[in-house]
């Protein structure tokens, strides 16, 4: 992990694309600002980690929808 410090007001570039600012610090609250482009999916990590097993979750159903699918018609 590379650690950097900082000061409001001065930025961190990624790559070409992406520049990270630091917007102010509160006491333990530090504001980041992201400029990206929109293609780039910026989330918080606890929503990155619900997103990813909301995908997991779904792609391992065993619902078979063929099966739900014909019985519906069936009738």
């Amino acid at each position: 992990m590379l650690v950097l410090t900082r000061k409001p007001n001065q930025s961190i570039q990624i790559g070409n694309d992406i520049e990270i600012t630091i917007l102010s610090v509160e006491g333990e609250q530090v504001k980041v600002g992201i400029d990206a482009p929109k293609n780039v999916d910026i989330h918080r990590k606890e929503v990155y980690l619900a997103i990813k097993e909301e995908n997991s979750n779904a792609a391992s159903s065993t619902v078979d929808l063929g099966k739900l699918i014909s019985q519906k018609y069936k009738s």
